[in-house]
């Protein structure tokens, strides 16, 4: 029953206002649209965004939302770089009043009970965990669920650093900045070793990060069925 219900929302497209977009860091732009009242999703859950205000070839993507549903606003943060793609030279002439049409939000990439949680992010593949953390932040004592992010950048941006430090002052959350997959196994090693199958693993990021983390964590006995992958393309 819950696959259908992360799926069906796909069938229903809503537009959204543009409201402003800025920088993260060099080559990362955040967009920011009115959230209208009865639109919800679960923290870490995607949209499929179009661009209406122009002709191109390809006018939908997908993009996870880093907001949460309490935050009351919609926002979705990507990649820009020299040589963008038409569907984001579109998202980077969007005006104020403008608006994308969005279907969704959908997908399975959401913590599911209390259970010890290793978030691995992978770049910009940290936008799923900020929507997660955000949500976790929100429910306040009534956590009990121990989280431990490890996020990897080899330029050393972090975008959400500011937002996510914040967030690790709560007492069940912790985060560890990195930049060499070296180092990011070592920590995973770590959590398996305290958590073993207890725990459930979630790695977000380019697909050959995704990929070998899901490897590594299975050649060190973590059951398939604990690791949820969100390999993002095209970044």
């Amino acid at each position: 029953m819950s696959f259908f219900q992360d799926i069906l929302p796909i069938f229903k497209k809503r537009e959204l206002l543009f409201l402003e977009s800025y920088k993260e860091s060099e080559d990362v732009y955040t967009f920011l649209f009115e959230k209208e009242k009865d639109l919800t999703w679960k923290a870490g859950q995607h949209g499929l965004f179009s661009i209406t205000h122009k002709k191109i070839k390809k006018p939908t993507r997908p993009f996870t939302l880093p907001s949460a549903s309490i935050e009351n606003i919609v926002q979705i943060t990507m990649k820009i770089n020299d040589n963008p793609s038409e569907f984001k030279k579109a998202m980077l002439e969007l005006k104020k009043g403008m608006k994308v049409s969005m279907s969704g939000p959908v997908g399975s990439f959401y913590l599911k009970d209390n259970s010890p949680s290793l978030l691995v992010a992978g770049g910009i593949g940290i936008t799923p965990f900020r929507s997660m953390l955000k949500q976790i932040e929100a429910e306040g004592n009534r956590v009990e669920k121990q989280i431990h992010l490890l996020y990897i950048d080899s330029n050393k941006s972090f975008i959400y650093k500011e937002e996510l430090d914040a967030i690790a002052n709560n007492p069940s959350i912790s985060v560890t900045y990195l930049d060499s997959r070296d180092d990011l196994y070592q920590e995973i090693h770590k959590f398996t070793a305290l958590y073993k199958n207890d725990g459930k693993y979630l790695i977000a990021g380019p697909k050959e990060m995704v990929d070998s983390t899901s490897v590594y964590l299975q050649n060190h006995n973590i059951s398939k069925k604990n690791i949820k992958k969100d390999a993002f393309y095209g970044y």
